[in-house]
């Protein structure tokens, strides 16, 4: 099997945690990055399961994880897009920016600087053997895989398995259902799709729920408590209150922000090391 050319960052949460806002700034900040999302992989909607009524998109059957694994599988070994996949989700509105220019520009300076010649960042990315006076050229890609389901073993044991690195962003409840509520709805294979009144209660938080009980002590979800030692055992990453030792489940979207970078270039220096 030949080199590795692409490494595969995990962003999962539920849904309307910041997912997607984050990966597309990510891969503003990072170079030679793109974006994989698990929505498209969404089976056709006649094939969806249907819970109380109502076609639910929020499990892991209304996915084609084995058509996501071969993507997976494809991004690794080519460093490239899959070109089997037709993405739909970026056909999708995006709201405002929750994170400020100057703060955008700080962490694109702070990425520049860690992938300049003799910094960590170079020696990752870049070919360091070149004969004097060649400019270096890019020897591995990062792909940020942005999903709501993609830490929900046993299912999802295999998607795991060719995640490099893993983030889960958290979210409370009343914040998850405000944004998603708020959303104008979602491109799919057959058009448009629009969340009935009180999908979220019905549908999307029940699921997240179900799927994620395992990273919370005592599984208690709601109570946003996370089980560190099993997250570390997943080697998931997550972000840790700041202040006293109380836990919360909603961040300053510019802290998680600077968060993410620092994170994504400590856990690539600890990827690259063990290579």
């Amino acid at each position: 099997m030949g080199a590795q050319k692409a490494i595969v960052v995990g962003l999962s949460g539920c849904s309307s945690s910041g997912k997607t806002t984050l990966a597309r700034l990510l891969r503003d900040i990072f170079p030679n990055t793109f974006i994989l999302h698990e929505d498209d992989f969404y089976r056709p909607e006649e094939e969806l399961p249907v819970k109380d009524g109502l076609v639910d998109w929020d499990s892991a059957e209304s996915l084609n994880i084995p058509e996501m694994e071969k993507a997976l599988l494809h991004i690794r070994s080519e460093g490239t897009f899959p070109p089997f996949v037709d993405s739909k989700e970026d056909k999708n509105s995006v709201g405002p920016c929750p994170a400020s220019d100057e703060k955008i520009t700080a962490m694109k300076a702070k990425v520049s600087a860690w992938l300049a010649p003799g910094q960590p960042g170079h020696s990752i990315f870049f070919n360091s053997e070149l004969a004097a006076g060649s400019t270096p050229q890019p020897t591995l890609r990062m792909c940020l895989l942005d999903g709501f389901l993609l830490y929900s073993p046993p299912k999802f044991s295999g998607i795991m398995s060719l995640i490099d690195i893993k983030f889960f962003l958290q979210v409370s409840r009343a914040r998850a259902t405000q944004r998603r509520e708020a959303r104008d709805g979602y491109v799919t294979l057959e058009g448009f799709w629009k969340d009935p009144p009180g999908y979220v209660d019905k549908i999307v938080w029940p699921n997240y729920v179900h799927a994620h009980q395992w990273m919370f002590v005592d599984g208690d979800v709601e109570g946003g408590k996370l089980d560190w030692e099993k997250l570390h055992e997943e080697k998931v990453v997550a972000q840790k209150p700041h202040g006293d030792s109380s836990e919360g489940s909603d961040f300053d979207f510019e802290q998680t922000l600077e968060w993410a970078v620092e994170k994504v270039m400590r856990s690539l220096e600890a990827w690259h090391a063990r290579r």
